[in-house]
């Protein structure tokens, strides 16, 4: 049995005859049903399992719509078998991780009008602020003699914690409380144009829930947690201003993105993201996946993913905030900047294409057609022997890596064109490179069948061919997801996601050696880890 999640969204989604498609006494003995109880429990289950992909409207993007007229055409046991055995076009299998009466139930529950969650106003925000440690008390250095720039952040998904592990001796330092099924976290990076003190120290995490959490890598193990709000119901992405002074998060739901003053976290500044799409239809559920800094200017990049629009929004003025659209492709998802922190590189995944906006022209600076579905994650930049520098994808829908050229200024003749595609045995989630690396990492986490979704592949850089498949895991129920380089880039490290028995300490990180592509050692006591992110390489744009 899975437990329910402890979020405002849930909760706040009440039920009614109307919600459950009563009409009449011979309408309702034809149209699926759902106990309370099991309209309760399956509406958890979507939101922990499914809303991501398939919106909390049921509307589709990176998934398909599952509103009742789509649903009811394919039937309980098309839906139940789906469900089950996942499919090759990159949903997951999930006979591991849901009892066959809670797939009967959610496939009934998508046959049914989904529920209109309710709206979260600035002040419900300001509510849910709370300060453990006040920042007049922050130590004025490190309290724990560890090399805190070689710490990893690991999200350990399912009990709502990140887990700080020390790069060096491969200890886990803490397990800190934060939003339940953390997506992001990022800290103040260098800034081209302004100073942050401190660069690295803070880190601040998004959970599902919504939850904005702050983490003070300086502190204590027990007292690393400083701050927390709550932004939305539903959330993926966070990040911090060039100078440190404000952090944004973006909304699934509600679909907006908010910002909140980086010292004691309070609400600052909401902006909805409904609107009108590149298509010029109206959308209600315009989510932002997807928020950064840029890396040369006194800005954020906001996704507006169903819009189909990139924003960038000028945070000098909250009172006057200057605000650039600029039409691209839906639906907007995840992405990475190229080395230069000049051109941001996102994936519009159901679109089949990659976005390149340029941060310094405020522009959308080229559309890239590319396979089905990609999914770059916290991306990849390296240098090939014909295109030069390049950025590369996975994918959610097939089993590719794809590299283009990404360097106007040198390569202009390779710029935003496809270098070349490699085929990899399954789709994935995440890549992964390192400057000091001759490889590039991708994970294969989207395929159903354990030998592929368990095993992760290397490319090799120089001939742009796979190197070498590694089996990460043999164990039922588990995946390998995500790698991340250290700080020198002399090792990879590889998280052992378990996606059946997630609440309990039983995932584990499997540490590579760059060169050798050997096991060096696995790192037990985590709880279901997925995303991995180490303080030097992302504090320095490393990718």
């Amino acid at each position: 049995m899975m437990r329910p999640v402890r979020t405002g969204f849930v909760l706040g989604l009440a039920v009614s005859a109307s919600l459950l498609g009563a009409v009449s006494t011979k309408a309702q003995a034809q149209e699926p049903k759902l106990s309370e109880e099991a309209f309760e429990k399956s509406k958890t289950i979507y939101f922990q399992r499914c809303a991501g992909c398939h919106g909390v409207l049921r509307k589709g993007a990176t998934g398909k719509s599952l509103l009742p007229k789509e649903t009811k055409k394919l039937g309980q046991k098309r839906l139940e078998k789906i469900i089950t055995i996942g499919t090759e076009g990159g949903m997951n299998n999930f006979d591991d991780v849901m009892s066959k009466e809670d797939i009967k139930d959610i496939a009934t529950y998508i046959q049914l009008e989904p529920p209109i969650p309710p709206e979260m106003s600035l002040a419900m925000m300001k509510d849910r602020r709370k300060v453990f440690v006040e920042a007049k008390d922050y130590p004025d250095k490190p309290l724990h003699g560890r090399n805190w720039e070689n710490f990893f952040l690991v999200i350990e998904r399912d009990v709502g914690k990140v887990a700080i592990v020390d790069g060096d001796t491969h200890e886990i330092v803490a397990h800190i409380p934060t939003g339940y099924a953390v997506h992001v976290l990022k800290g103040t990076e260098h800034h081209k144009k302004q100073e942050s003190k401190n660069p690295g120290r803070f880190w601040y995490t998004m959970g599902r829930d919504g939850k904005l959490t702050k983490i003070d890598l300086w502190q204590k193990p027990e007292n690393m947690r400083v701050a927390e709000v709550q932004v939305a119901y539903d959330a993926r992405d966070v990040a911090v201003s060039g100078d440190g002074k404000y952090v944004i998060g973006g909304g699934y739901w509600p679909p907006h993105f908010v910002i909140v003053n980086s010292e004691d976290m309070m609400p600052l500044k909401v902006v909805s993201t409904r609107g009108v799409n590149v298509d010029g239809d109206f959308v209600n559920e315009s989510r932002v996946a997807a928020v950064y800094t840029t890396p040369n200017e006194n800005s954020f990049l906001v996704s507006a993913k169903e819009l189909g629009q990139m924003w960038q929004v000028d945070y000098t003025d909250l009172d006057n905030l200057k605000i650039s659209q600029m039409n691209t492709a839906k639906f907007l998802h995840d992405g990475f900047f190229d080395p230069t922190g000049r051109y941001f590189q996102i994936a519009a995944n159901a679109s089949n294409k990659m976005v390149v906006v340029d941060s310094k022209d405020w522009k959308a600076e080229a559309i890239i057609d590319v396979g089905k579905k990609p999914h770059p994650g916290p991306g990849a930049n390296w240098v090939d022997p014909k295109c030069g520098p390049v950025g590369g994808t996975v994918y959610l829908g097939e089993g590719k890596i794809t590299a283009w050229g990404n360097d106007p200024k040198g390569h202009p003749d390779q710029a935003w064109k496809v270098c070349y595609n490699v085929e990899t045995d399954g789709p994935g989630l995440f890549i992964r490179t390192h400057p000091n690396s001759p490889y590039v990492i991708g994970d294969q986490t989207k395929h159903p069948e354990p030998d592929i979704q368990q095993s992760i592949q290397v490319l090799d850089k120089k001939t742009g061919k796979i190197a070498k498949t590694i089996r990460v895991t043999k164990d039922p129920g588990k995946v390998a997801v995500h790698t991340e380089f250290n700080k020198d880039g002399s090792e990879f490290w590889v998280s052992v996601w378990n996606r059946k028995d997630s609440l309990k300490p039983n995932g584990e990180i499997v540490v590579y050696d760059t060169k050798t592509l050997k096991e060096k050692k696995r790192i037990k006591g985590l709880f279901a880890p997925t995303g991995k992110f180490n303080v030097y390489n992302r504090t320095n744009h490393v990718t």
